[in-house]
């Protein structure tokens, strides 16, 4: 009896020994090529939200440059003689500019400043391209001067340069500044220094380092991210709250100084946090975009009005909200002449236009979006005449349509019902959830449609609520990126349906973000790289060309002991790449083998991990979870390695 009773101890300690060090075993069909990865798969999208363009990726530093905002010196603090005028512009499109008159007092100035966009960031020993368009504001006149000057948070001048203006015709002036100081919150002031005035326009302040007037801090963060396509410019702010102040592309292109400002859809969204100030310039327009999609080695996805307006902010019914179809026809011709302009020859009217901005040669754009995220019949039946007309002239563009802002639903079902009767090339989902979300919908295109349209994840983020710290919705914190490195693998794993995605919104400025969680968050001196960034990098340096079959027992690992796992082969590095996601509170053995191989070469593998589920990336501390690097071997075919609690792991060997 006591004999048994020691076995009986011993079988459930054995049991229990288990239990506790279970090990998870991948088979891998290394042998056997399955779908192929589109070079498109992983991507950015850009919106302007979050001073995502003025005040961020373009790198002008002044705000209004060209007085046009609705109150003409909004963002200029002004001292002395200065009125605002429009007689004889400088700019047909920008009419708008500022006089400055002798005060009438030797002892008073005469002057304007401007504090950029929440300050202006300036660098030790940096240089600042200053520029102007000016002329005499008298006929009279002879010669006028001004100062130009930076000047620190303490109201400190730290650079000066003076100009000599001695035309009553418009010219452009320029002047370079280096400053003696870094700062976070300088800004730029000019002093008229002569008896006679001048008229001021379109004054501009550019760091040097800028590349074709972005911020290139910015652009390296996008370089690094090795996404495939580019999806700009925008979602909502495409419709717009009107028609009126809709993303017109046309307006974006030419000469700089002679684009229209336009209202940014989102200057009044959110009633906590509203900015009056929040316009669009459009000196980062079409053009820029393109050159950046090149830069950054990004197939370009421009994004086009239907010619319906928002409609989170209009009714369906309100027939003075959106275009009747009949009167589609110059929203259809803009999508043509996109396409000409991209790819047009230079004997093209918009081909020329391009070449003469200085790209003679053809952006060789493949795909377009037609609308954003609509829903309901008012989409389709616009949608339907684009698809006629631009297959009819360009029958190998793909045109990617949408399924409306939800992933599932009536909406949605409908939206993907449309889009397979219009022959949609791809369906433009969209989703903001949770972390629950996202771990429970890494099967989701498992049982998709393999004859239908193609996915494109055009907006998606794990939105983390936390109630009880201090937070309530949308940091980029450890957690989201870990539910997002999961789900992906559901991605991957379908990529014979999921043809390309992208993470939303790109950019937030720390003193002007609308809408969290965000990938990149930069203040006026920096940036940094959130978790999420980095789990998007992962996918991107690793995409593979070809998918592998990963199963233990035979099914996808898509959740089961909160393990997610996918595999790729990459045929220009004859590599097998394995990714592993482990979302729970504890270590766990991994037993992986790749049938059909003998042995590898050589092993890396590239972790993300964080003891706290709450560890987040800051401008200030940007380090805090960043991907480590180390050696990893194999026995023969086999790999036996432990992944930590809450650990992202991406396994690459080469044959």
């Amino acid at each position: 009896m006591k004999k048994l009773r020691l076995l009986s101890i011993f079988f459930v300690s054995a049991v229990t020994s288990v239990a506790f060090s279970q090990t998870h075993h991948f088979d891998i069909q290394a042998n056997k090529l399955g779908a192929v990865v589109q070079p498109t798969m992983y991507g950015i999208f850009f919106e302007d939200i979050n001073f995502g363009a003025d005040g961020g990726l373009y790198a002008e530093m002044v705000e209004n440059r060209s007085f046009e905002f609705p109150s003409h010196l909004m963002g200029w603090n002004t001292f002395g003689n200065v009125s605002v005028s429009d007689i004889k512009p400088a700019f047909e499109r920008n009419p708008h500019y500022v006089t400055l008159l002798n005060s009438g007092h030797d002892q008073k100035f005469t002057g304007i400043e401007n504090n950029g966009f929440f300050g202006m960031g300036v660098k030790k020993g940096m240089k600042y391209d200053f520029s102007v368009y000016a002329r005499l504001s008298s006929l009279q006149g002879k010669v006028a001067k001004i100062r130009v000057e930076l000047v620190d948070s303490k109201d400190n001048p730290i650079a000066r340069d003076t100009i000599i203006i001695n035309n009553n015709q418009w010219q452009k002036f320029t002047a370079s500044l280096i400053s003696k100081v870094t700062d976070a919150k300088a800004l730029m002031r000019i002093f008229l220094m002569s008896d006679d005035g001048v008229d001021l326009d379109h004054i501009s302040l550019f760091p040097a380092d800028n590349w074709h007037g972005l911020r290139a801090d910015l652009v390296k963060d996008l370089e690094d991210l090795h996404p495939k396509v580019f999806r700009f410019p925008g979602g909502c702010i495409v419709e717009g709250t009107d028609l009126a102040t809709r993303y017109q592309w046309k307006n974006t292109v030419g000469c700089p100084e002679n684009r229209p400002l336009n209202e940014n859809r989102w200057n009044y969204t959110f009633p906590n946090r509203m900015y009056p100030n929040y316009y669009q310039t459009y000196g980062l327009g079409f053009y820029e975009f393109f050159l950046l999609s090149e830069k950054i080695g990004a197939q370009a996805l421009p994004v086009l009005s239907c010619g319906l307006a928002c409609q989170f902010q209009n009714k369906d019914k309100d027939a003075n909200a959106h275009v009747a179809v009949k009167d589609l026809e110059p929203y259809i011709q803009d999508a043509l002449d996109l396409i000409e302009f991209a790819n047009g020859s230079i004997n093209t009217k918009w081909g020329k236009l391009r070449s003469d901005m200085g790209h003679p040669e053809s952006f060789n754009l493949k795909q377009i979006a037609i609308g954003n995220e609509q829903w309901g019949p008012l989409y389709p039946e616009r949608l339907e005449p684009f698809v006629k007309i631009i297959r009819a002239k360009y029958p190998q563009m793909k045109i990617v349509g949408t399924a409306g802002p939800n992933p599932d639903g009536k909406d949605f079902d409908y939206g993907w019902k449309e889009m397979k009767r219009l022959g949609a090339d791809l369906v433009d989902e969209h989703y903001y959830r949770s972390p629950e979300w996202f771990l429970k919908s890494a099967g989701r295109y498992d049982k998709y449609d393999r004859k239908g349209p193609k996915v494109f994840a055009g907006e998606y983020a794990c939105h983390v609520d936390k109630f009880n710290n201090q937070y309530q919705e949308g940091k980029n914190d450890f957690e989201s990126a870990l539910s997002e490195a999961a789900f992906m693998t559901g991605l991957e794993r379908n990529a014979d349906v999921v043809h390309m995605a992208t993470y939303a919104p790109l950019f937030a400025h720390v003193d002007g973000w609308q809408w969290r969680p965000d990938l990149i968050w930069f203040d006026n001196l920096s940036s940094v790289r959130t978790v999420n960034y980095y789990v998007q990098q992962l996918y991107g340096m690793n995409k593979g060309t070809n998918v592998l079959s990963l199963t233990e027992n035979g099914k996808a690992v898509e959740g089961g002991d909160g393990i997610y796992a996918s595999a790729v082969y990459d045929k220009n590095e004859d590599a097998y790449i394995v990714k592993v996601t482990n979302t729970t509170d504890d270590a766990k053995e991994l037993n992986i083998v790749f049938n059909g191989l003998k042995a590898f070469h050589s092993g890396k593998v590239t972790t993300l991990h964080a003891e706290s589920n709450e560890a987040v990336n800051t401008v200030d501390k940007k380090n805090i979870v960043i991907p480590q690097v180390s050696d990893v071997k194999t026995e023969g075919n086999i790999l036996n390695v432990n992944i930590g609690a809450r650990t992202f792991c991406v396994y690459k060997f080469i044959k």
